[in-house]
């Protein structure tokens, strides 16, 4: 995950230097006489980490954009956290500042996608960006066709 502008502008160079890699690569294949079928099965594995930093690089635009995916059951909260940081357009120092502790602090946790972060922690450091996380909880009833207690007593019908 691309965590700050610095990196995603490194990676936008490794991108253009890969895509310009891929091309010669791709033309000394042809002139060694090979088929296009044996090309591709040289390449494929060269653009496969291509892809992957294009769609690194793409996440990282739709953050700043602020699109940032819902959380189910609060699994990802570490790296939402991360991401409302990119979207705010704040540095991982402007957030230390804000809460008051030392930007390695910040920067160590972000690394970690703030692994063991208790909700009062993750609210305070929501509170420092001035975002606001909205949680709704869901309690599957025997009514609601997708609940489990449902899906067992049809599948029991069924036997």
């Amino acid at each position: 995950m691309i965590r700050n502008e610095a990196e995603y502008k490194e990676a936008v160079k490794r991108l253009e230097a890969e895509k310009t890699r891929l091309s010669e690569h791709k033309r000394r294949l042809r002139k060694t006489g090979l088929t296009s079928e044996q090309c591709q099965r040289v390449l494929d594995p060269l653009k496969s980490f291509h892809l992957q930093l294009a769609e690194e690089v793409e996440s990282y635009e739709r953050l700043k954009r602020g699109d940032i995916a819902e959380l189910k059951n609060l699994h990802g909260l570490g790296q939402a956290l991360v991401a409302v940081r990119i979207a705010r357009g704040l540095t991982q120092r402007e957030l230390a500042k804000r809460l008051g502790v030392d930007e390695s602090q910040v920067s160590r946790d972000e690394r970690n996608d703030y692994h063991g972060v208790t909700v009062e922690r993750a609210s305070r450091i929501l509170d420092a960006m001035d975002a606001v996380a909205l949680t709704k909880v869901c309690v599957e009833t025997a009514a609601d066709p997708k609940s489990r207690r449902s899906r067992a007593i049809a599948e029991a019908a069924q036997v």
